[in-house]
């Protein structure tokens, strides 16, 4: 890998670029240590990796319940355009009685949410980079707790849009931070499950809401929602003691040159001296500066503009598709699915029963996923099953002609349920771990707000479409529409077989290397790497890069060529 441009290699961050270069000796440990630390990294076991690091799985589970919080809230507002309660409270009732939240509010309230998370998830990309991962999402949890008060207390849909709204800025929050530190406190062999883990934690927080609404719908009073609201304040402070307890990320404590502190957070990781020394600690960090320095000499800068540049760009795209993807193969009818099974023709009572028995099995599909994860990997994962919502969709759509036939009803209502499961045992928690690898170690928490924000964006558009297809007074498609979901799920499905790179087992200064050379999406699996194999070779030629009469920019050169990479296609 080398710079084209002398003007991009001045712009490397000069001091640690001297840091490097001013001791052949130190670059040489440097080299060695980051090449044992990747090697051991790369073939560690899954057993070993347990035994190692239980204190890192622990930490990142306890952050990750920031998403159950965020997937039972999420859930509640659809679910309640079903809940006679609440529409009776909020809805307009027509001659007969029948109430109902207009389709304007319904599509209002849902985006809601999104633009708060759209502007909290921008928020948080910069304040995790200045304050780290810990003080942002304590910080997040304190603002969220306040926020409950409003949707409880909302007289009408305007103070509850509100509520929605600032209720949003957290849930930004917990949407990137969650993923991108189970990325970087866990080592390869751990990374797919745990990043995973937080489509999990999803899927528990809406089996949760699904539960509390099934026991409350069939109430008249306005308990039949305040009790799940109330419900969100038990969340927030069991959270928030389990974070303040929590380590640091020690990549993000070695972009702030916190070397010492890096690696006194990978040892609170470990287990214990004996699987984890001070050596491995030492090792691990040389890694992370190397991996690092890397990224900074492929593209300096750690703005969000930095995202759009250079191999970043391609990075930035993966990501952001790879979530749109969620939105686009039909996943909008899993939110409003109590609404959609009244409109498919079943009982309110019934259409709740069958939500929990859908997040039930959604919650089976995500661990279900951690075997499929280590023995197809994330681009088959991912591509079959976008082919098997397609065609789901298609079945849902075809049963809607004869919706009248109570047994059609009930079809379509197991139609969803074995979506969701599909969903959740591909599309749904592949993404986490595809976002997580995919982004450079540098910019990871930008990409991931880049890309959950076009995933927000990609929902503001379903939350506008989705009430008009399922409304009565509206489009009234009912099950047809996943005829329309098919639709973009089936374009999906062609940027995924071209865009997509596999990414299991490679470490991220594995996946540097490849997106730096460009490699076609279809051969990131067959495609050998080594990042340390030139470095025998230019070892002699550093000392004379360096020499007194070179220019900055060319001494700055010199040491990002002893970083060059090797590699080569295989057929």
């Amino acid at each position: 890998m080398g710079l084209t441009d002398a003007q991009d290699v001045a712009r490397i961050d000069s001091k640690a670029a001297a840091a490097i270069a001013s001791n052949v000796q130190d670059y040489d440990a440097l080299v060695h240590d980051a090449h044992e630390a990747t090697q051991a990294q790369e073939n560690m076991s899954i057993r070993k990796a347990l035994k190692t690091y239980p204190n890192a799985i622990f930490f990142s589970l306890i952050l990750s319940l920031a998403v159950v919080m965020e997937g039972y809230d999420t859930l509640l507002l659809g679910n309640f355009f079903a809940m006679p309660a609440f529409a009776r409270k909020y809805g307009h009732c027509d001659a007969a009685g029948v109430c109902e939240i207009p389709s304007k509010w319904q599509t209002g309230l849902l985006n809601g949410s999104q633009v708060g998370s759209i502007i909290g998830l921008q928020l948080t990309g910069v304040a995790t980079e200045r304050f780290g991962y810990r003080k942002t999402i304590l910080t997040a949890l304190v603002f969220m707790t306040a926020f409950i008060f409003i949707p409880f207390f909302a007289p009408n849909l305007t103070v509850l849009l509100v509520g929605q709204i600032l209720q949003g800025l957290p849930w930004g929050c917990f949407q990137t931070l969650t993923t991108a530190y189970a990325a970087e406190v866990t080592p390869v062999a751990l990374r797919p499950f745990l990043t995973t883990w937080v489509n999990g934690c999803w899927v528990v927080g809406q089996l949760i809401a699904s539960g509390l609404l099934r026991a409350t719908v069939n109430r008249t009073d306005h308990w039949a929602y305040k009790i799940p609201y109330a419900i969100q304040w038990l969340w927030p402070v069991p959270i928030f003691i389990g974070c303040w307890f929590a380590p640091e990320s020690p990549w993000w404590l070695v972009r702030q040159n916190r070397l010492e502190d890096a690696k006194h957070s990978l040892r609170r990781l470990a287990a214990n001296d004996r699987e984890f020394s001070d050596h491995e600690a030492d090792q691990t960090v040389q890694m992370m500066i190397h991996t690092n320095e890397l990224e900074k000499a492929a593209a300096e800068g750690g703005s969000y503009w930095d995202c759009f540049k250079r191999t970043d760009r391609r990075r930035t795209e993966i990501a952001a598709v790879v979530w749109l993807i969620q939105v686009f193969c039909g996943g909008p009818l899993m939110g409003l699915s109590s609404y959609f099974y009244v409109k498919a023709g079943l009982p309110t009572d019934q259409a709740f029963n069958l939500s929990i028995g859908q997040f039930a099995m959604g919650l089976c599909g995500t661990l279900s996923s951690w075997l499929l994860l280590r023995k197809i990997g994330r681009r088959a994962l991912y591509l079959y099953g976008q082919i098997a919502l397609f065609a789901l969709m298609i079945i849902a759509g075809s049963l809607a002609f004869k919706a009248d036939d109570k047994a059609v009803s009930w079809a379509i209502g197991s139609t969803l349920l074995i979506f969701t499961f599909i969903y959740d045992l591909t599309v749904g928690p592949v993404c986490y771990c595809l976002v997580a690898e995919i982004s450079s170690t540098r910019l990871r928490a930008k990409t991931i707000v880049l890309a959950r924000n076009a995933y927000n964006v990609g929902g503001i558009i379903a939350n506008v479409l989705s009430p008009r297809m399922l409304n009565s007074t509206e489009w009234n498609w009912g099950a047809k529409a996943g005829y329309f979901w098919a639709g973009t799920g089936a374009l999906c499905i062609i940027w995924t077989y071209f865009r997509l790179p596999e990414t299991k087992d490679r470490s991220y200064g594995a996946l540097d290397v490849l997106f730096e050379q460009k490699v076609s999406a279809r051969k990131f699996a067959t495609t050998e790497v080594d990042m340390f194999a030139s470095h025998s070779q230019v070892a002699a030629a550093r000392s004379s890069d360096l020499a007194d009469d070179k220019s900055s920019a060319e001494k700055v050169e010199g040491v990002v060529a002893n970083t060059s990479l090797a590699y080569k296609y295989e057929a």
